[in-house]
């Protein structure tokens, strides 16, 4: 497994890089094969707040988890936890979708047919950001979603 930590304004010593592949060691039970790409670890301290970004594609899913907290190992140990938990959602997810052949109608019906409330306020740009942007069909869409946390996804839908 490939892991590339560094520090933003901070130095990472050894010890803490051991800390990281040990960490991340548990989550080799989750790979079929190893990731596509390296492991991105980077670790910075704000305001007094040791943060942690983890950034790893496996099986062409994007798992990306941020944790904060006054210690860094306790931070190292929380983000590993929050992205155990989003691999362990993802393939229970995956399961669940070859198990249920009608969820494909009802996930399009959701997804689709969703209203908007009146009360929410005029859509604005927040951040932009430029990524490759893969054909995929809208449940796999709305499972990256999901597992980023994120209130959108942009794709680009394999079906049209």
């Amino acid at each position: 497994m490939n892991i590339q930590v560094h520090g933003d304004h901070l130095g990472v010593t050894p010890a803490l890089h051991d800390f990281v592949d040990k960490k991340l060691g548990r989550l080799e039970k989750y790979f079929d094969a190893p990731p596509e790409r390296e492991i991105s670890v980077t670790m910075s301290v704000e305001r007094g707040m040791h943060k942690v970004e983890v950034m790893l594609q496996l099986h062409g899913v994007l798992f990306r988890a941020e944790e904060s907290s006054e210690d860094m190992y306790t931070s190292i140990d929380l983000v590993v936890d929050k992205l155990e938990q989003q691999i362990h959602r993802h393939k229970t997810k995956l399961n669940q979708r070859f198990r249920n052949q009608g969820l494909r109608t009802r996930v399009r019906e959701d997804f689709i047919g969703g209203s908007r409330s009146p009360d929410e306020s005029e859509p604005r740009v927040v951040r932009t950001k430029r990524f490759p942007i893969k054909p995929m069909d809208i449940e796999e869409a709305m499972m990256q979603m999901d597992l980023l946390g994120h209130d959108f996804y942009v794709f680009r839908n394999a079906e049209s």
